[in-house]
């Protein structure tokens, strides 16, 4: 299944953990780039939906394009959402401006890395090692109803505690 919210959960307990640091913006923006191909494959009707991108090679060099590239568009979204928290009162929950390197770098190497982790849990047709290697170790270790419910609690939690954090530091 192309891009769901699940997999922003681990990258919001991230963002917890790493402040400003990391770039949850990108991260997002690491998500949705790593499922273009699985997308255009499903609309093609492909009976392999994740191919090279699903790789960790692939996901290296992906990365390397969203740090490029994620800068530009996700300014736009911090600026809106700065905006939006000023209009209703929670400038606490407001992101600086303007993004640094090593955040937007590290939310989109974790982004498109953790995506095909988490992808190769629960997806056959993921080879996370190819070229070298067609197997993967990783599928169904553990049942994808208990990683959905992983993917949501580490979001909920993270969430929880960026707003504590940013709260907490605003007083």
């Amino acid at each position: 299944m192309p891009f769901t919210p699940l997999h922003m959960g681990p990258g919001m307990a991230v963002k917890a953990l790493a402040g400003e640091r990391f770039s949850l913006l990108a991260f997002g923006v690491a998500q949705v780039a790593m499922d273009i191909e699985p997308l255009v494959q499903m609309v093609r009707g492909a009976p392999v939906l994740h191919g090279m991108t699903h790789t960790y090679l692939a996901a290296m060099v992906i990365a390397a394009a969203v740090a490029l590239v994620a800068p530009a568009p996700c300014r736009l979204l911090l600026r809106k959402w700065n905006r939006e928290l000023a209009f209703v009162r929670l400038p606490w929950l407001a992101s600086p401006q303007p993004l640094k390197r090593l955040p937007v770098i590290a939310g989109a190497f974790t982004g498109t890395l953790s995506h095909v982790a988490l992808d190769s849990l629960m997806h056959g047709d993921i080879r996370p090692l190819a070229p070298w290697s067609d197997a993967n170790g990783l599928y169904g270790l553990i049942p994808s109803s208990a990683l959905h419910l992983a993917c949501i609690a580490s979001g909920a939690l993270g969430l929880a505690a960026w707003v504590a954090f940013r709260w907490k530091s605003s007083r």
